[in-house]
């Protein structure tokens, strides 16, 4: 039996026909999805997957396409992206080649302004501290903003009607548009080489979001942050915000209000110098009337050195005789307390001291002598009071007056009833004179 012919392709057929499928079938789509592993080489590809609640895709914006983003791609951003379906052939995985992106939900341009605030923001280009002071009455004025226009035809007549005699330097930039960003950097710079600025003014009429974006670029942002000289951001209308309106030293509301706050209005000037020309007058007239009334008063308290020269003379007459009696009354203290030391001297001689030590010896013997005798006496009536005392309670005492002690023998035990001893026991009576030995006969009780 002939076997059927069979068609073997090889990986690589199988992969491309795959390939041609779904580059025919989606060559041109928009997916929405969430961003997850992003990731950005050194290439400037950025490879990253698009996903949902129940699958994803691999997908690759290269760096050429890239460059149009006006926002960062981030992990979590929920973007919808245009491009086509291919296939990688060495891996076998699809994946999608996009040509654009945009978040969904917030604008692309909006997204990249908020980005950038909070990363400028993070680094301190907003922070008050950094922000310069504007001069009081600028000399030189930089502009950078558009050649043509109502806008800075309205700052040079403010400015000139305010104060004619400021210098105006004009650095002629597009404000919108491809490049407009770079030209605004670079007359900020260009302006501070210069060195003969005392203010710039950096701005534009209203518009969309779109056409002040040259505002919210980043190299505008550091060139304002960097600049030596102070800046004022002048950018739309009151309410448009822009990046250099946050990093700028001062935001002036518009172009035009930025005119006048960049210089004080010479009429104003005038009459404040006037008026503080006058203060200054009268309080020199203040204090040359003061000096006259203090220079009069010190006259008055002039006084004839003829005189000054006899009061000092009888002053001097005065301590001189002060000084005699001081003296005199030192000297006689000083030989009341020579006497006083000698006498203190004497007493603490050796020999004197030998002296009183003798005497003081003697009474004390005398005293001495008195207390013993006297404690002596003290002690003989304590002690026959005591014997006294002692021969009352003394059984020696209580035998003379006829008592006696019987002791059983030959125990010596003191008997003191007659149930202690049997009839025929011996016993030894005890006297006041003598001892007596005897046998007990018989027992009784009295």
């Amino acid at each position: 039996m002939e076997l059927p012919f069979r068609y073997i392709l090889t990986v690589s057929e199988l992969t491309r026909e795959i390939k041609d499928i779904l580059e025919d079938r989606f060559p041109d789509i928009w997916v929405e999805g969430e961003i997850s592993n992003l990731r950005i080489p050194p290439s400037g590809h950025i490879y990253l997957i698009l996903k949902d609640e129940h699958s994803q895709i691999r997908a690759v914006l290269f760096k050429m396409q890239s460059r149009s983003l006006r926002f960062v791609p981030e992990d979590g951003l929920h973007v919808i992206c245009r491009g086509r379906v291919t296939l990688y052939e060495k891996r076998g995985d699809y994946q999608l080649i996009l040509e654009g992106m945009e978040p969904k939900g917030i604008g692309a341009l909006q997204l990249a302004f908020l980005q950038l605030k909070e990363k400028l923001e993070k680094e301190g280009f907003f922070d008050t501290s950094r922000k310069k002071p504007i001069p009081t009455l600028p000399q030189t004025i930089g502009i950078v903003t558009s050649p043509t226009g109502a806008v800075i035809q309205d700052m040079i007549q403010i400015i000139q009607r305010r104060f004619e005699n400021v210098r105006l330097l004009l650095y002629p930039v597009r404000v919108q548009g491809e490049g407009a960003a770079v030209e605004i950097a670079e007359a900020i710079r260009y302006l501070n080489k210069r060195g003969n600025v005392d203010v710039i003014i950096v701005g534009r009429g209203g518009g969309s979001l779109e056409d002040l974006w040259a505002f919210n670029e980043e190299e505008v942002a550091r060139a304002i942050f960097h600049s030596k000289i102070p800046v004022i951001s002048a950018v739309g209308h009151e309410t448009d915000y822009t990046i250099s309106d946050f990093v700028a030293d001062l935001r002036a509301p518009t172009p035009s209000a930025a005119a006048e706050l960049v210089v004080r209005d010479k009429r104003e000037l005038s009459r404040n110098l006037n008026r503080l020309t006058t203060i200054l007058e009268n309080q020199m007239t203040q204090y040359s009337q003061d000096l006259k009334t203090s220079l009069a008063h010190l006259k008055k308290g002039l006084i004839d050195p003829r005189k000054m020269i006899g009061d000092h003379l009888l002053r001097v007459d005065d301590l001189v005789n002060h000084s005699r009696r001081l003296l005199q009354w030192n000297v006689t203290r000083k030989k009341e307390k020579r006497g006083f030391l000698t006498e203190r001297l004497n007493l603490q001689s050796p020999f004197q001291r030998i002296r009183n030590m003798e005497t003081s010896l003697s009474e004390a013997k005398k005293w001495l002598a008195q207390n013993m005798r006297y404690k002596i006496q003290i002690n003989k009536q304590n002690l026959k009071g005591i014997l006294g005392k002692l021969d009352s309670l003394s059984p020696l005492a209580i035998l003379q007056r006829g008592y006696s002690i019987t002791r059983k023998l030959p125990s010596l035990k003191i008997l003191r009833d007659s149930d202690e001893v049997m009839v025929g026991d011996q016993v030894e009576v005890r006297l006041h004179r003598g001892i007596l030995s005897c046998s007990v006969d018989g027992k009784g009780r009295p």
